[in-house]
């Protein structure tokens, strides 16, 4: 592929997003935690925006990944999302969302990470092609690695009906 063909690429920090919230009651499930439908809308939320800095174009959801609950979350606290690209094909991409508390001092603890899957799409809903990734640093060259397999696993679980 030449030069004027080449697709422009952007780097990973250019879409990287974060997102506070402070948990409130009306988030509570009936255990008194937070409940994890909430918590789900926001990371595809944030995840949509995420690609949609990145793609440049309207984005929807293909698939969501390990979304396990580590710790919960009570009222009161405040709840982070940190979401950035990890991979991208030609029309779709994965996107990492970091779920953190954090306290009054700053510290954060980790409550959930999840990869979402978002393909860009036209005004018809047609996908479109997005940037390449520029890869900066060893710790995305690992994650894009990662990403690369976990790629496989859903084709995979496709193939198998799931």
């Amino acid at each position: 592929m030449n030069a004027e063909n080449e697709r422009p690429k952007k780097k990973i920090s250019e879409s990287r997003t974060e997102q506070q919230y402070l948990i409130r009651p009306a988030h509570m499930n009936h255990y008194g935690r937070l409940f994890g439908g909430d918590l789900l809308r926001w990371i595809d939320e944030l995840a949509g925006i995420v690609a949609r800095r990145h793609a440049n174009a309207n984005i929807t959801t293909a698939a969501i990944d390990n979304l396990q609950f580590k710790a919960p979350v009570y009222a009161g606290q405040m709840l982070v999302l940190v979401g950035h690209v990890t991979y991208v094909g030609s029309t779709s991409m994965e996107v990492r969302v970091d779920t953190y508390t954090e306290d009054l001092d700053g510290v954060r603890r980790v409550i959930n990470r999840a990869y979402i899957v978002m393909v860009a799409i036209d005004d018809d809903g047609h996908p479109v092609q997005v940037p390449d990734i520029i890869i900066e640093t060893k710790e995305q060259q690992m994650e894009y690695e990662a990403a690369l397999k976990r790629r496989e696993m859903r084709k995979q679980r496709r193939l198998e009906g799931f």
